[in-house]
C-alpha cells in the first residue's frame, strides 16, 4: 500500500484549536507531496460536515469526496499532540492526516482504526519519543 516515513511524522506538536491542527496535518500532506495545497481547505470543510474525531483521542482529518482531484498520491501523516487539542469537546492527542487515491482512503482508514482501536497502542503513539517508534507501531497494519 504505502510506507510511513520519518518525514511524514511530527512529534510534540501544540495547537490552540482543531482548525489549526487540521491545517497543520494538511500542510504536512502538502509538504510531503501527497496533495496540492488546496486540499487543506477541503479537510477543514470535511470536518465541518462530519467530525473527523474517531474516538480514543484520535482524529483522522481528510478531504471531502470532491477533493480527489487534489490528491497527487496516497499518503499518511502523523502528528503527535501530547497535551491534546479540543475537537468539539473531545481531547485529541493523535492526528492522522490521510489522502487516498481512488478508494485507497478506505483501506487507510481501516488500517488506522485497527491500530488505534487498542488504547495501549494509542498511549504508545502519544508517548513515543522517536519517529521510529511510531513507524514500528503502524508497520503491522499501514505499511505493506
Amino acid at each position: 500500500m504505502m510506507t510511513l516515513k520519518k518525514d511524514d511524522i511530527l512529534l510534540q506538536q501544540h495547537f490552540s484549536n482543531k482548525n489549526e491542527a487540521i491545517q497543520a496535518a494538511g500542510k504536512q500532506l502538502s509538504n510531503q507531496g501527497y496533495v496540492s495545497v488546496d486540499y487543506v481547505e477541503k479537510m477543514i470543510e470535511r470536518d465541518r460536515l462530519t467530525t473527523t474525531y474517531i474516538g480514543n483521542m484520535v482524529a483522522i482529518p481528510h478531504g471531502t469526496d470532491d477533493s480527489k482531484s487534489l490528491i497527487k498520491q496516497s499518503g499518511i501523516v502523523v502528528l503527535q499532540v501530547p497535551e491534546g487539542v479540543d475537537f468539539d469537546g473531545n481531547q485529541v492527542r493523535l492526528i492522522i492526516g490521510i489522502a487516498g487515491l481512488g478508494d485507497e482512503h478506505l483501506a487507510l482508514l481501516s488500517s488506522i482504526a485497527l491500530v488505534c482501536a487498542e488504547m495501549e497502542n494509542v498511549h504508545q503513539l502519544i508517548a513515543a519519543g522517536t519517529k521510529a517508534e511510531i513507524i514500528d507501531l503502524f508497520k503491522e497494519e499501514v505499511i505493506a
